[in-house]
């Protein structure tokens, strides 16, 4: 018969079925948790983890019982090496226990789990093996000789076995989901226009293996905005230029003009930079409804098309290369979903592959210039290389960039991608000069610029605030504090007009309105300048308000008057037409360009006749000719204005491509505006 003392040794002894249960329970914690810290991003490892969670959760009861039980059960004996092993493997354990259930806790409820404490996590686990495996070793070897061999034989036994069913059950779980089965493969009719070596040609885009991606794995940026993570960003998103690059109906009916005339291979080299989830996808090959596949249509940009580009080059025309990213576990289940729910906790949990998505490489404009950067070649308007818009060598060769001084310079994402304050999961940064990792701010994602139009066309969700910020960053209403200390104050293009104080009736009274590029980083106005207007209206009139002069005005059609100061290029083809409906495919050069450099001026003059009481006065400015009546010869004001308006696309494009019965036009914003009096009254009174 037993002592007393040894039965109560048994109860948590090598014997005792509680003892066996907590070590199988702690085996498969420790197999399974090395597994997620040094093993591969695996559906197997994702499921490893969900059971490493609920199996830690559900141990967490019996496992204090066995603690309390065993404690009191050896815990009144001297100190000795074994028991010192005991306490501390103990402490390191029930920091592990703390730490995992919190970062659980986060994985479900919170935005994102704190790094510092998954670290302790590890950390905590790892130093309880150090300790428990000698406590345990230590143990045996004392008593080998003794009638506890047998038992702490099938001690371990059950631990094993118990362990290798866990692994077993999450194999088989794996096997029956390990997560969607992507399809990278182009179409069988694929046209490989410029060889297998260069299947997105003449897009400069490729995929890291040179193949195809299935157009699914590109997209779901729903998914990024219904997690609870990126909610924000996914919002500021929603109207963006990005969003829509795929689905601006101007962009669509282009790229089906192109189409029918050089096929449908040819709208390629649109693709890379407005439908990159098409054009991995293999989509633009076949003449189908959009050239594009349903979700590059709507999503254009996505969240992982720009965030999955793993290496760019300042050449442009989309060159770089992209990755397809890893897939979670149910990564694109719907929002309110249990299989949503699990996605999401492993993210939180287990963050290194969603983290491996490109953020850094983000912060240098070269990154940009990749797609805002354009030229045509050859292979495209089969004649020769011509630059097209080109922002990124604009910035670089201007005052705002100071090579190597990061305090003085003014970047892309400076200007583009303000800091906003945040919630994000994406808040912080410690890798900037003038942030810290708890600043609560992001880099906003609305890319405000000058595309204030297709917004609300497409009624887009958040259109019309998205709309009235792009006006009011036209406009330079918009403030940076991030960069005001070595950025520009006022309007973009600040505007001054020059005017005698005085005219004699009749007389021409010499005008002048000088434009300064204020604080634009490239040049003014920018992008497809062939659609893009920015020019400057001029009115006079007398102090009846009767309008005297005018030069800039929209007809009835709301087309530009003849002869108005306009910021604007006419590209030609090879024969020297005029590329008038951004057909840049059969581009050669340009016959006419005018824009502002950065910090640069331009000057229009114009001749008013002032008020001088003939019944009809003729007056000319830029050619442009306008007839105008007064009745009254005594003295007066009269007041000039100057305004400088902007639009997004000339009204000859869009009915060309909407159809005039439309009836839409782009709406225009005012940049900036001067206005002068001129006292009118005969010379020497």
């Amino acid at each position: 018969m037993q002592s007393g003392h040894s039965c109560r040794l048994l109860r948590t002894g090598w014997a005792s079925i509680l003892a066996r249960v907590t070590a199988a329970l702690l085996l498969f914690e420790l197999v399974s948790g090395l597994a997620i810290t040094f093993g591969p991003f695996h559906p197997a490892v994702e499921w490893g983890l969900l059971a490493h969670t609920l199996i830690g959760v559900a141990a967490i009861a019996p496992m204090a019982w066995y603690f309390a039980r065993h404690w009191k059960d050896y815990g009144g004996q001297a100190m000795s090496d074994v028991l010192l092993l005991g306490y501390v493997g103990l402490a390191a354990l029930a920091v592990c226990v703390a730490t995992g259930a919190v970062v659980s806790w986060q994985g479900l409820f919170a935005a994102r789990t704190t790094p510092w404490l998954r670290y302790l996590h590890l950390i905590s686990a790892l130093l309880a093996v150090a300790a428990s495996v000698p406590h345990i070793v230590i143990s045996w070897l004392r008593r080998r000789r003794t009638e506890f061999t047998r038992p702490a034989r099938g001690w371990v036994a059950m631990a094993a076995g118990g362990c290798l069913a866990g692994v077993c059950a999450t194999a088989m779980l794996t096997l029956s989901y390990s997560g969607m089965k992507y399809r990278n493969e182009f179409p069988p009719d694929y046209n490989y226009l410029y060889g297998k070596n260069r299947p997105f040609a003449p897009s400069l885009a490729r995929t890291t293996t040179n193949g195809a991606f299935d157009a699914r794995s590109m997209a779901g940026s729903a998914t990024c905005g219904s997690s609870g993570c990126h909610t924000q960003i996914y919002e500021e998103w929603q109207p963006s230029a990005h969003r829509y690059a795929a689905m601006d109906p101007v962009f669509q009916g282009i790229q089906n003009v192109m189409a029918k005339q050089n096929g449908p291979e040819s709208t390629r080299y649109c693709g890379g930079c407005h439908d990159p989830i098409s054009l991995f996808s293999g989509t633009k090959n076949i003449f189908v409804e959009n050239l594009t596949g349903l979700d590059g249509y709507n999503e254009g940009i996505s969240c992982v098309a720009c965030h999955a580009i793993q290496k760019t080059d300042i050449r442009g025309n989309a060159n770089y290369t992209i990755a397809q990213p890893g897939e979670y576990l149910w990564q694109w289940s719907g929002a309110h979903t249990a299989g949503a729910a699990a996605r999401n906790f492993l993210i939180r949990v287990w963050p290194a592959e969603h983290n491996r998505l490109s953020r850094r490489m983000y912060k240098k404009p070269e990154y940009c210039a990749a797609c805002h950067k354009q030229f045509i070649d050859q292979e495209v308007n089969r004649v020769g290389w011509v630059q097209l818009q080109n922002q990124y060598d604009n910035w670089a060769a201007s005052h705002w960039n100071k090579k190597g001084d990061a305090r003085a310079t003014v970047e892309c994402r400076e200007c583009h991608m303000p800091l906003v304050e945040s919630v994000d999961p994406a808040a912080g940064d410690s890798t900037d000069y003038n942030r810290s990792p708890a600043d609560r701010k992001h880099r906003s994602h609305r890319f405000l610029a000058a595309n204030n139009f297709v917004p609300s066309l497409l009624r887009l969700e958040g259109a019309a605030k998205h709309t009235e910020l792009t006006e009011q960053w036209l406009r330079g209403e918009i403030s940076i504090p991030e960069i005001r200390n070595k950025w520009a104050e006022g309007p973009v293009v600040k505007l001054r007009l020059e005017a005698p104080p005085t005219a004699a009736p009749g007389e021409k009274a010499a005008v002048r309105v000088v434009l300064v590029s204020n604080k634009v980083g490239h040049d003014y106005p920018t992008g497809p300048l062939d659609m893009i207007q920015s020019w400057v209206e001029l009115r006079a009139e007398d102090e009846t308000g009767r309008a005297v002069f005018v030069s800039g005005e929209r007809d009835e059609r709301n087309f530009l008057r003849p002869g108005t100061f306009l910021f604007k290029a006419e590209p030609v083809d090879q024969y020297g037409n005029l590329i008038d409906r951004h057909n840049l495919w059969e581009m050669v050069g340009v016959r006419y360009r005018r824009s502002l450099f950065p910090g640069y001026s331009d000057t229009v003059e114009y001749n008013v006749v002032c008020p001088s009481g003939a019944a009809q006065v003729e007056t000319k400015a830029g050619g442009d000719t306008r007839e105008f009546s007064v009745r009254a010869k005594k003295a007066g004001k009269m007041r000039v204005t100057a305004t400088l308006h902007y639009r997004k696309i000339d009204q000859f494009l869009l009915n060309y491509v909407m159809g005039e019965e439309a009836r839409l036009t782009s709406p225009a914003v005012e940049i900036a505006k001067a206005s002068a009096e001129i006292t009118v009254a005969p010379r020497g009174k």
